[in-house]
């Protein structure tokens, strides 16, 4: 994968005003903006919230315990909707002149299946025939949406999906608790997470997109991710600088063209802002694998470390600044 160095943001921003969130990240972020996702509007604007949105015939509510599968669409159901398409208008109103790569998130199988409850109060990942059942509603869904963001930007050169799994790696360790917090769910063989979401991401490409698949959890399975066809993974990437383990899936990611969406810059107000020389010798600490900085630069967009929905405005705004002027000194060094 051979593309100039770019930034982007994970995908949710702090506060509640969707147009000035989906401004900020047209504004900060030219080459690869994102839908913008404004957890704090409440229930339904949180990721698992949208996530269920996307389900096809599938429905859930919010019950005290958390989000529960229902046999029909309620009120927190119609609400989870209606944020998303109020983003969808926002997101039509900055994206009429747009030609670049436009990205959208979603939640992921894996990390739906872990929060969502089945009917009788057991975690759909308890249920192997219930995960697929959720992967292909979901799978549908993302097709739908998919569409809706080709129709929404119609002059985008591309749509990258990404696919957000924070629950992966627990998943795959069987450190999932079920609903009553008293136990763990068995753990998922690495093979049966991996064709999930295979299929799903061979979805994504028929649909003439791209898929990357976010998580900001220690142990990102690089190499399943890649097996199973994304085309980038997306990491927090000041926590896998510890994992000596990962080195070999990074180094054989980056060979096989897997692009390379690497959180460093802080996702909340931290107690002194990073330069951009420090924020680039974190990128170029990669070159331990044996790639030159153009090298890194072909594969490597710069994010935050996660979500900014914690941050303040103004730390948020920076943090975007900062990914992009990062983003243009690895540009500088690899020339």
């Amino acid at each position: 994968m051979h593309r100039p160095p770019r930034a982007t943001g994970i995908g949710s921003l702090p506060g509640t005003d969707t147009g000035a969130a989906q401004r900020l990240a047209f504004d900060e972020l030219p080459d690869l903006p994102f839908l913008s996702e404004l957890p704090a509007r409440g229930v339904g604007a949180d990721m698992i919230g949208r996530g269920t949105a996307l389900l096809v015939d599938m429905y859930a509510e919010v019950q005290p315990s958390g989000w529960r599968l229902t046999e029909r669409p309620g009120r927190d159901a119609r609400r989870a909707v209606s944020f998303l398409r109020q983003d969808l208008d926002v997101l039509e109103e900055n994206a009429q002149e747009f030609t670049q790569t436009l990205k959208i998130q979603a939640a992921g199988p894996w990390t739906l299946a872990s929060t969502l409850e089945l009917r009788h109060g057991d975690r759909m990942l308890s249920d192997p025939g219930a995960v697929r059942d959720l992967a292909e509603s979901l799978t549908e869904g993302l097709k739908l949406y998919l569409a809706e963001a080709r129709q929404r930007a119609p002059q985008a050169g591309k749509i990258l999906l990404q696919l957000d799994e924070p629950a992966l790696p627990g998943v795959l360790r069987g450190t999932v608790p079920t609903a009553s917090g008293f136990g763990r769910l068995r753990a998922v063989e690495v093979s049966v997470a991996r064709e999930t979401l295979a299929g799903l991401l061979q979805a994504v490409h028929d649909a003439g997109a791209e898929a990357a698949v976010h998580c900001c959890a220690p142990g990102v399975p690089i190499e399943l991710l890649r097996e199973a066809g994304a085309d980038y993974v997306s990491f927090d990437a000041t926590g896998i600088a510890t994992e000596t383990a990962a080195d070999e899936q990074l180094g054989v990611a980056i060979e096989a063209g897997v692009g390379l969406m690497l959180g460093v810059v802080p996702s909340v107000d931290p107690a002194q802002a990073p330069g951009v020389n420090q924020l680039l010798d974190k990128v170029l600490s990669l070159t331990r694998l044996g790639f030159s900085a153009a090298e890194l630069a072909g594969a490597v967009t710069i994010t935050a470390t996660c979500g900014l929905a914690g941050a303040t405005p103004p730390w948020a705004r920076q943090a975007l600044i900062l990914a992009h002027r990062t983003a243009d000194a690895l540009a500088d060094k690899a020339s």
